[in-house]
């Protein structure tokens, strides 16, 4: 989701229908985020730089403007489109770092709403972190990452992918986490080396248990 192409309280240049509804998506999201579905079209407009009038010529009202809103930020299409932009002859650790930072910030977008909407009245409508093919999408650009040094790992590559995805929803909800997030760095060492000394005993300096 691309950022709004202006400051909040300024008027905003004329921008083509599709482009608006973008805009205006790009400028609820954080608004949701903060302030639930008691979010204001005015708020909206403030942010967006608009008049309040000019977000029923892009929406019939603010119930599709959420409902499209929610859908566009639980969309991995565009996490799918970055993820596919690393650079896969770069080292597997720091694919995967990439991979992960890129992953957590959709995921706090995600994580976000889903806490504020929780008992709203869009939670019988299935969104789409609700649907396996948003799992499986991301689960499919992992896999494509790690697939290059598949011959390094003691299990597939998807299911490296899979434990990756995993420990990156747990780490990255403050739920889960009593507030202090895993940072990707983290995630990945735990991945692909685990906890345990690998060579020998434990290094000098290491601290015995």
């Amino acid at each position: 989701m691309q950022s709004s192409p202006h400051a909040p309280g300024r008027r905003a240049r004329p921008l083509p229908p599709e482009a608006r509804r973008e805009a205006l998506i790009a400028a609820t999201l954080p608004l949701l985020r903060e302030s639930g579905l008691d979010v204001s079209t005015r708020q909206i407009a403030a942010a967006a730089g608009i008049a309040e009038g000019t977000i029923f010529r892009a929406f019939a009202n603010k119930d599709s403007l959420i409902r499209a809103s929610i859908e566009a930020a639980f969309d991995p299409a565009p996490v799918v489109a970055r993820l596919g932009k690393i650079d896969t002859s770069a080292p597997l650790e720091a694919r995967l770092v990439a991979a992960a930072h890129v992953v957590q910030g959709w995921l706090a977008t995600v994580i976000g709403l889903m806490t504020v909407l929780r008992n709203a009245r869009f939670a019988d409508e299935k969104p789409g972190w609700r649907r396996q093919h948003t799992l499986k999408a991301i689960n499919a650009a992992l896999t494509r990452l790690i697939e290059p040094d598949c011959h390094r790992l003691r299990v597939s590559p998807e299911y490296a992918a899979r434990l990756l995805h995993l420990l990156l929803f747990s780490g990255s909800h403050p739920g889960m986490t009593d507030g202090k997030l895993l940072k990707a760095e983290e995630v990945v060492s735990v991945i692909l080396d685990g906890v345990r000394v690998q060579d020998g005993p434990p290094r000098k300096g290491r601290r015995r248990c």
